[in-house]
């Protein structure tokens, strides 16, 4: 029609906003974003598609995210409903998250997390999968190719009928990671014929000691008795071994000494769903097991490896939850929810060690439960108004925390473009992790609970065309005060020990756009963006009269952040560009501009080329992904290398079942 000059009538569509979206500032994931490509983890979805901060420690390694300037352990994240937050860190590794496993993927900032659970002081990451849809048997296969002689590869087997949804996933990556990097923490010098310094350059250096070997597998089964009544399986095994890169300060050869940290994770999640007329109920119960293992030798000389830390951690977590929600009417939802996790960690260095005389075992070994509970109200009184009050309340141990309100309230300004007012306020807690309280040496047993206050305010709009345009985005002003803020602080006696020092104030602005243009047959564009500005500074009191923190912007919290991705589709081809962007971040809390007092601004670029081919027997799917492709030189933690430009090539085939 657009190719022969048809003009469109306006088409104007009215619906009514869900009961349980008011006021919650949330940013949901579509599915090219979360299937990119395999090799990709959550950490590299949230870089280039968020306005969260993700320190990556490198290819393959550790990687956290951090919500409005707050740290990673304020960070809730959640899996099929069942807390991923590691009991004994407070944090979550997302390079440990497969993205081709998550087929749902929301951000819950700031106030919007106390719907979900408590203790998201910046927010909350949830992630679920659901039923694959699938007709009969279907199959995907796709093989992954890439510098540094890396090979990712991804099967996917799906068989569904009217009742049943079953699917099987794995994921296998490995990798040297032997990629070459600029030394900027080195300089060597360049002499003449008479051993005078006429010159001096960063050498190239080659990343060692970075193998890994990543294996995910994940099974689901889905049972729908077509009367309201739905049973849900999900089981994901991991198993990884991971070399940890030498630093880019480290002189030694890697030759002399072995560091790798193993792991093997199991989570599943057993779920009921009941819906009929105008409630519904839901009941989930799962079991997580955690085995790590960091192993550190070195050579002491005679080319015998000694072991320097052999750290052994098991954590056995049982879960129970309970949801039920009652509608009446169109006006009103209330609804109540309560989670119960029971930990059990024992973590410990195999290394005996003599104290005084006696031999000693660093380790604890420790029990903890936890509780959380909710109840809310929503109310809707005429279709352009809405207010939600939520009342939580958690337990740690035999500490509970007092009551968690949270109130939202928004409103529809202008309805032709949909554009829609928010606000939100809430109080809320974070309890220490078990690392926190006993880790030996240094844990604190005294340490008291985060609190904090948080101010949400910000609009919204959707506008489109169809067949034409589609035009969404927003702006979000928020406030928040963290009070009795953690840190680990050296002490006296040669080892870190946390404690309650700091009272932060976070606050800054978030926006949103996003765009999709077809503007003509078989052409579209779209375009997604986001920014954050991120003041996050310390108010506590100083700690000497040394102290020059007080008042500064936190370690490793870039002040703006930005992402833009853009994707040009004709028929069956497609081109993608992703961009992202983080400020300067300072290493230190005094904010010293020392040789390695900040981490300088970088910029991302990444394209990807793809083709789609169509037999009547299968699909054929070819892509090419360039990273990095101005081949910039950064790093997202000290001493801590990044590879340059690098490549991925990845075929997938999906055969025909009939």
């Amino acid at each position: 029609m657009l190719s022969k000059g048809i003009s469109l009538n306006d088409v104007t569509i009215y619906g009514k906003r869900p009961l349980k979206e008011i006021g919650v500032q949330k940013t949901a994931f579509d599915s090219t974003q979360l299937k990119e490509n395999i090799s990709l983890s959550m950490g590299d979805v949230l870089t280039y598609n968020s306005s969260l901060y993700v320190k990556n420690y490198g290819r393959a390694t550790l990687s956290t995210v951090s919500f409005r300037g707050t740290s990673p352990s304020h960070t809730q994240v959640t899996w099929n409903g069942m807390k991923m937050n590691n009991p004994m860190l407070g944090s979550t590794d997302f390079s440990m998250i497969p993205s081709y496993f998550i087929d749902d993927a929301s951000l819950f900032h700031g106030t919007s997390s106390v719907n979900q659970t408590g203790g998201g002081l910046g927010g909350l990451v949830s992630m679920t999968t659901k039923p694959a849809n699938a007709h009969g048997f279907g199959l995907q296969y796709i093989q992954g190719i890439g510098s540094f002689s890396s090979y990712d590869e991804f099967l996917r087997l799906t068989y569904g009928d009217e009742h049943w949804q079953v699917s099987t996933r794995a994921v296998l990556s490995t990798s040297p990671n032997n990629y070459e990097y600029r030394n900027h923490d080195k300089k060597e010098n360049v002499y003449d014929e008479n051993m005078n310094i006429i010159d001096q350059y960063y050498p190239i250096e080659e990343n060692k000691s970075g193998a890994y070997k990543d294996f995910h597998f994940l099974q689901e089964a889905y049972y729908n008795t077509g009367t309201g009544h739905k049973f849900g399986l999900n089981a994901w095994y991991l198993q990884s071994k991971r070399e940890l890169p030498m630093l880019t300060t480290d002189y030694a050869e890697d030759t002399s000494f072995e560091n790798y940290q193993r792991e093997q994770t199991f989570r599943g999640v057993l779920s009921y769903d009941f819906l009929k007329n105008s409630w519904k109920a839901a009941a989930k119960a799962g079991y997580v097991y955690t085995y790590m293992a960091y192993d550190y030798k070195r050579d002491i000389g005679n080319g015998t490896m000694a072991s320097m830390t052999e750290s052994r951690s098991k954590i056995n977590t049982a879960y129970v939850q309970a949801d039920g929600e009652y509608y009446i009417g169109q006006q009103w939802l209330f609804s109540a929810n309560v989670a119960f996790y029971q930990h059990f960690v024992e973590s410990r260095d195999k290394n005996i060690i003599k104290v005084d005389g006696n031999t000693a075992i660093v380790g604890y070994k420790k029990a903890r439960t936890e509780l959380s509970g909710a109840i809310s109200v929503k109310w809707q009184p005429i279709d352009h108004l809405g207010m939600s009050l939520t009342l939580r309340e958690e337990m740690f141990g035999t500490d509970w925390s007092p009551i968690i309100p949270a109130f939202f309230i928004d409103g529809i300004l202008w309805p032709r473009i949909n554009l829609t007012a928010k606000a939100s306020v809430s109080r809320n807690f974070r309890f220490p992790s078990l690392n926190d309280l006993y880790f030996q040496p240094g844990g604190n047993p005294n340490l008291k609970k985060e609190s904090g206050w948080t101010y949400d305010a910000g609009l919204a709009f959707k506008v489109g065309r169809e067949e034409l345009y589609d035009l969404s985005g927003g702006i979000t002003w928020f406030d928040s005060y963290v009070n009795d803020w953690i840190i680990w602080l050296p002490t006296t006696k040669g080892f870190f020990s946390p404690k309650n020092i700091k009272d932060v104030h976070a606050y800054g602005v978030e926006l949103n756009a996003n765009s999709t243009f077809y503007w003509a047959k078989n052409w579209s564009l779209s375009l997604n963006g986001t920014f954050s500005w991120t003041p996050s500074i310390n108010n506590g009191e100083p700690m000497s009269p040394a102290d020059q923190s007080v008042g500064k912007q936190l370690p490793y919290v870039p002040l703006y952040s930005a992402t833009v991705n853009g994707k040009i589709t004709y028929k069956s081809f497609s081109f993608m560009y992703k961009w992202c962007y983080y400020s300067e971040r300072y290493t230190m809390s005094s904010n010293d501009l020392t040789l390695t007092g900040k981490l300088p601004t970088y910029f991302m670029s990444n394209i990807t080329i793809e083709k789609l081919l169509k037999f009547s027997w299968s699909d054929i799917s070819l892509k090419f992904n360039i990273n990095n492709l101005f081949n910039e030189e950064y790093l997202s933690v000290l001493s801590r290398p990044m590879p340059g430009i690098n490549f991925q090539l990845f075929i997938g085939i999906t055969p025909h079942f009939y």
